[in-house]
């Protein structure tokens, strides 16, 4: 508003209520010749007029006012001297205490004049805006192709705003700042788990303060990486009123850093990719030595003499509202955010995806004890849970290995923690970490040829595992009924349905195998039968 009043054909324009708004922003100039034209005007509009329609209308020209007012238009010019004489008291009142421009327009230019002027003067500073965008973008441009990286473009930006400059990912962990600002982040992480929403659809940035011993104000700028996924460029202050260039000159720093973050992003896809393949060929033994195996873990940092606890996750069941590529999309989001959260503790770790499943490896250091080592993840793992059920409202599931001192044994220690989410989730648990208990009737079993195996299975629980009655439950009810050493009333409770219900699954049972599940040699065939299910399904 203060560059229109200052163009040289309208310096004869007085202010006549509203002074403190002079600092709105012009974005469009509209001539009114009809009294309709509010449903015409938009945000930023400057509206100039004769006000022949209201005339002896002081109620109606209050009203138009009020309602541009509220739309964020950046003031009324009138012609008063044409028809009104004077604008009305209680119009130039209301435009006072809201800080609403209302300007006397010079009587020597028509109206058409006057827009053409003010239009002129908007298309000068837009086109001097593109040429500062495009030259802005030129430059951090060339600044990424030069080599300098991300840590010296923000720097930059923290000089260009004579401010301290954050980059952080969309889960408000810090990647690179350009000075130490740990309480902003600490407060930033805050609001994050609290749900904040930092951004709404088509906001170019938002501002907010934090309020800690200091009171900060922050600046925060979205970096687009894809459309699930951002980034945040925080500035530690306010921009200052009408910083309409500063913008501009920002938002050409955070596509460049968009580009380059897409890259980075890129490459970790290729590179876990390429760390799935080896995982999946190790546990499939496809190396033919040892020493091949170790050298292929290096690659990928997994050095193989330090020890190593296997985690295997799964969610706990499919949303049923998604179809098959939405669920898998969701799944991977969900795998993504745990490979995150795990950044937070204080060791090493490496995820990989199996299908459904996600394996985590946590390395540890030489002298780690098994019960400090299994200790530390399982309080990692309940957090991580927590945060998924706050950010996806989903349920994840572990099961733990135990640890092993080299990465050599770390495909035995996957068995061991797939058998324990398999057991887990036999027992109808769910949000559960199960740690694998050692069984000495698993290496048993395994010694026994695979036919004879699924011989003694089939005999055992092949009614069971009938299409027809796999509604029923029956299988995983017999498995919690064994597990609870046959006690009903505990049976009920892990399954979470009344006791008459299992007594009424068990009698099923009953009469689909023949026989009686008291008989001690007949639960013992059915404990083993379901052991070797679990023994057919790892193998």
């Amino acid at each position: 508003m203060d560059q229109f009043l200052q163009l040289p054909d309208l310096k004869r324009a007085t202010v006549l209520a509203g002074e403190k708004g002079r600092r709105r922003i012009i974005g469009n100039v509209k001539m009114m010749d009809a009294p309709d034209i509010l449903h015409y005007l938009t945000k930023d509009d400057l509206l100039i007029t004769t006000a022949y329609h209201y005339v002896d209308k002081p109620e109606t020209l209050l009203a138009l006012v009020k309602a541009m007012n509220e739309m964020g238009c950046a003031g009324l010019g009138i012609k008063q001297e044409r028809f009104l004489s004077r604008t009305p008291e209680l119009v130039l009142a209301y435009a006072e205490a809201h800080h609403f421009p209302i300007i006397a327009l010079p009587e020597h230019l028509g109206l058409s004049d006057i827009a053409n002027r003010v239009l002129s003067h908007i298309l000068d500073q837009r086109t001097d805006e593109l040429k500062m965008a495009l030259e802005t973008h030129r430059t951090f441009s060339n600044h990424i192709v030069s080599g300098k990286g991300l840590a010296h473009l923000v720097e930059n930006v923290a000089q260009l705003v004579n401010a301290p400059v954050l980059l952080m990912n969309e889960r408000c962990q810090l990647l690179i700042s350009s000075n130490t600002a740990s309480p902003v982040v600490n407060g930033m992480e805050y609001l994050y788990r609290m749900g904040y929403v930092f951004f709404t659809n088509g906001s170019r940035y938002t501002s907010f303060t934090l309020l800690m011993k200091q009171p900060k104000t922050i600046t925060v700028f979205p970096v687009y990486i894809d459309k699930a996924k951002k980034s945040l460029l925080t500035i530690l202050g306010s921009l200052p009123e009408n910083a309409h260039q500063s913008v501009l000159l920002i938002e050409q720093a955070t596509n460049v850093i968009a580009f380059e973050l897409m890259k980075e992003n890129a490459l970790n896809q290729y590179t876990r990719r390429a760390k799935n393949e080896f995982f999946l060929h190790y546990l499939n033994g496809d190396f033919s030595t040892k020493e091949e195996t170790i050298n292929r873990a290096k690659e990928f940092g997994l050095p193989n003499e330090r020890p190593y606890i296997c985690v295997v996750g799964r969610l706990d069941q499919e949303e049923k509202g998604l179809g098959f590529k939405d669920n898998q999309i969701e799944m991977e989001k969900v795998f993504d955010f745990v490979e995150e959260e795990l950044t937070i503790f204080p060791f090493r770790s490496h995820l990989f995806l199996k299908g459904e499943q996600c394996s985590i490896l946590l390395e540890g250091e030489a002298e780690d004890t098994v019960g400090e080592s299994l200790q530390s993840a399982e309080l990692a793992l309940e957090m991580i849970q927590d945060h998924v059920v706050r950010q996806f409202n989903r349920s994840l599931s572990f099961g733990i290995s135990h640890l092993c001192r080299e990465f050599f044994d770390v495909r035995e220690a996957h068995e061991e923690a797939v058998n324990a989410l398999h057991s887990g989730r036999m027992s109808g648990n769910r949000q559960f970490i199960q740690t694998y208990q050692a069984k000495d009737l698993a290496k048993l079993l395994r010694m026994i040829p695979r036919e004879d195996l699924r011989e003694f299975y089939h005999y055992n629980l092949k009614k069971l595992t009938d299409p027809s009655v796999s509604e029923m439950a029956l299988m995983q009810t017999l498995a919690v009924y064994l597990e609870t050493h046959c006690q009903i009333s505990e049976t009920a409770k892990r399954l979470y349905v009344h006791r008459n219900t299992i007594i009424y699954r068990l009698e099923k049972i009953e009469e689909l195998l023949g026989k009686s599940i008291k008989d001690p040699d007949t639960t013992l065939h059915l404990r083993l039968a379901l052991r070797i299910q679990q023994t057919l399904e790892l193998s």
